[in-house]
């Protein structure tokens, strides 16, 4: 974890870098980024705009016809997920459950973790099913609108979606951990090992997961980085250094039922404790999570990677209460109150 305020930086990092040893992560370690890539490409996206090469409420349509989308999902509501679009790795039923689409969790995912997606493939895969609201009238979070997102402005400007960003964003800013790793399962050291538990009939197993292809998430999260670049790129998001005002603007204004702009999250955090935050924050299949917050103006930052162990532990129960314990700490100041969890 790394915290940069006005007083400086703390880096610290907990835990083991590989089970069955005793070194601990490090703290200038890579890891799978995560849906935090989807900041990354909505930015890329609206710079776009600024250069008059893509219209915010221009249909998708206009650009990618072959896909045949309906012509009133936007630009707009691709970053803002309010296309409706199926999300192609899974949506929950009616009754809660998670119904998989392309194999993303558990057993399935573990022995299909190193095979290779194309982008289009994923998209037809989405469009094959039944949209899940009228374009606009929903919020509904969906890889799919990202990994559309990226092939429109390999459309617009005739370059990769990696090289596009290499020349937009990570090389201007000297991102130089940062890399789009497209169909590369490897993440490059140092690193700390990922893991994923499964069940696999009626055993529990665990799988090192570190190697894995991240092309089933084009452009919505397959980023490899680390906390110093995406303490950098936060807050030089934030700062005004990516974008022009009145878009910056438009992607910090929040939409739906939980404060979604265009590619950021808006959390409210109380005039008692520090105002407002921006964040993205991205888990990887398996065993990786990352953690992106800021400040509006970029003065202050948090990012974060975890990995998962073998411990077996409901993650949906536990973590919210510990993540919203370490923004607050972090952006409220003030000790933790007796009770609270340190760790």
């Amino acid at each position: 974890m790394r915290v940069r305020d006005e007083r400086g930086e703390w880096v610290g990092g907990a835990g083991v870098r590989k089970l069955g040893e005793s070194a601990t992560p490090p703290t200038d370690g890579r890891f799978w980024a995560g849906s935090v890539t989807k900041t990354f490409t909505a930015t890329l996206v609206l710079q776009l705009a600024a250069d008059g090469e893509i219209g915010l409420d221009a249909p998708v349509a206009d650009h990618l016809p072959q896909f045949e989308l309906d012509e009133r999902i936007t630009v707009r509501m691709l970053l803002q997920h309010t296309s409706g679009l199926y999300n192609y790795t899974g949506e929950p039923a009616a009754d809660g459950t998670f119904v998989q689409g392309i194999p993303s969790v558990g057993k399935d995912w573990v022995d299909n973790r190193l095979h290779t997606y194309q982008p289009q493939e994923l998209v037809r895969l989405a469009l094959s099913k039944p949209a899940r609201f009228e374009p606009g009238s929903g919020f509904g979070y969906s890889n799919t609108n990202y990994t559309l997102a990226a092939l429109l402005t390999e459309q617009v400007t005739g370059r990769s979606y990696a090289e596009e960003m290499q020349r937009r964003i990570l090389g201007p800013l000297g991102l130089s951990d940062t890399t789009v790793a497209s169909t590369s399962p490897q993440l490059p050291a140092p690193h700390a090992h990922g893991y994923c538990r499964y069940q696999d009939g009626d055993q529990w197993k665990v799988a090192d997961v570190t190697r894995q292809n991240p092309s089933m998430l084009h452009a919505a999260g397959d980023l490899i980085s680390t906390t110093r670049d995406l303490a950098a790129f936060i807050s030089a998001l934030m700062g005004g250094r990516l974008l022009p005002a009145p878009l910056l603007a438009q992607m910090r204004t929040p939409q739906g039922p939980l404060g979604y702009g265009l590619g950021l999250f808006v959390q409210d955090l109380g005039p008692d404790c520090g105002g407002t935050v921006f964040h993205h924050n991205g888990s990887a299949p398996g065993g990786y999570g990352a953690l992106m917050y800021s400040t509006p103006e970029g003065d202050k930052t948090l990012t974060a990677s975890l990995t998962m162990g073998d411990a077996a532990i409901d993650v949906a129960q536990v973590f919210p209460g510990v993540l919203d314990m370490l923004v607050k700490r972090v952006f409220c100041g003030g000790p933790i109150e007796p009770g609270q969890p340190t760790g």
